[in-house]
Formats: C-alpha cells, sequence, structure tokens
C-alpha cells in the first residue's frame, strides 16, 4: 500500500466473508476522508500486517479463522504503535460489547448497522473516542469459567503447564481420547478453538482475579 495522503484514515480489514470484505474495502475506497483500505481473512494475518506496517483503526470480525477477535485483541494488549480495533461482527450475543471492551476494543458495531453508521464508528475511533452500544453495567454478564467442571478446571490449569495430551492422561489416569473429549467441551465454553487460545483465556482470567 502506497503512503497515504496526510490526514486520512488508515484501515485494516480482518474478515472471513470473501464478498462482505470486498464490499467494507469499496466502502471505504469510496470516501475521500479514508487511505485505501486493506483486508485480510483472518486474525493471524491482520497480525502480520499490523506487525509490518502503521494503520489507524482495525475492523475485526469477531469469528475469524485460526486467531479469532478475542485473541488479536489479547496480542494487542499493552503493545505500542497498533490500531485502535473495532469489534464487527453479525452476532446478537448480549454480553459481546462488554467481553470486547473488558480485552481492550475501542469500539462495537453490528453488521446490520448502517453503512455510514460505520463509516462514523471508524472515524471516532480514529479521534481517540469509543463507541460502544448502550450497556447496563450494573449487570452481571456471565462467566465462562463459572460453567465448567471441576474436571475442566484441572485441565485448564494444566494446559497452561504446556503438558501433552498423554502427559495430562497419564496424570489424570485417563485415556488420551478421554482428555480430547473433555478439552473440546472446554473449548466450545470458553468459547476458543484450540490449546493456544485456552492458555491465554486462562491467563487473562488470573489476572482479572
Amino acid at each position: 500500500m502506497s503512503a497515504p495522503a496526510p490526514g486520512k484514515i488508515r484501515v485494516l480489514i480482518a474478515e472471513k466473508n470473501p464478498l462482505l470484505r470486498m464490499s467494507l474495502v469499496g466502502l471505504f475506497a469510496g470516501d475521500e476522508r479514508f487511505a485505501q483500505a486493506e483486508a485480510t481473512s483472518n486474525g493471524q494475518a491482520f497480525l502480520d500486517a499490523v506487525d509490518q506496517r502503521i494503520f489507524d483503526v482495525g475492523l475485526i470480525g469477531w469469528q475469524l479463522p485460526g486467531v479469532d477477535g478475542a485473541g488479536v485483541l489479547r496480542a494487542l494488549a499493552g503493545r505500542t504503535e497498533v490500531p485502535r480495533i473495532i469489534i464487527y461482527t453479525g452476532s446478537s450475543a448480549p454480553d459481546l460489547p462488554h467481553q470486547a471492551m473488558i480485552l481492550g476494543a475501542a469500539a462495537f458495531c453490528s453488521k446490520r448497522d448502517w453503512p455510514n453508521q460505520l463509516l462514523y464508528t471508524v472515524r471516532v475511533v480514529a479521534a481517540g473516542r469509543m463507541a460502544f452500544p448502550h450497556m447496563d453495567v450494573t449487570k452481571s454478564f456471565p462467566n465462562p469459567m463459572a460453567d465448567l467442571t471441576s474436571r475442566e478446571h484441572e485441565l485448564l490449569a494444566t494446559l497452561s503447564d504446556g503438558l501433552t495430551n498423554q502427559q495430562i492422561a497419564s496424570q489424570f489416569a485417563i485415556s488420551v481420547n478421554t482428555v480430547k473429549f473433555h478439552l473440546r467441551n472446554l473449548y466450545e465454553k470458553i468459547d476458543v478453538q484450540n490449546r493456544a487460545q485456552a492458555v491465554a483465556f486462562f491467563i487473562e482470567d488470573c489476572r482479572a482475579r
């Protein structure tokens, strides 16, 4: 991408749907307030692009192949010279905006919103402000950890020690297939896709306590 004109907002998109990805690039290309947007299809490619170039705003989905939206936010936490992140999703889960905020997102925008609302949100975030839908912060949001069984709690803690499935099976005197069964249930409950994301979730939960 060539150097943008001074003052134009640089946007990096991570969206798994190729048609929507192309539409978003076109949306920003048609507005003179934005530089030509770049787009990736997954979270790891987004992080790689951030490492190579400077962007003002990142527009990312929540469910992404490989590294998901939560994983991207965790990977960027504490780093400097990174884009401010907008979570852009079609999910209607009521706790997602709160989760995104806790993980460090600057805004949350629904795919059901009008395109002008998205453009406005990106401009607001680029200006250093935050933009979230109304949330009743007095309500307690569900904690996935509360739904885990005692065995799943033990497994989650064991994953952070770097043990293999075979080592975990030996430690708990169960079969490797049983370990895999418990891990599948664990990943689904805490909404992660792999071992690395589960360990990151566990570390984040420990920090929040």
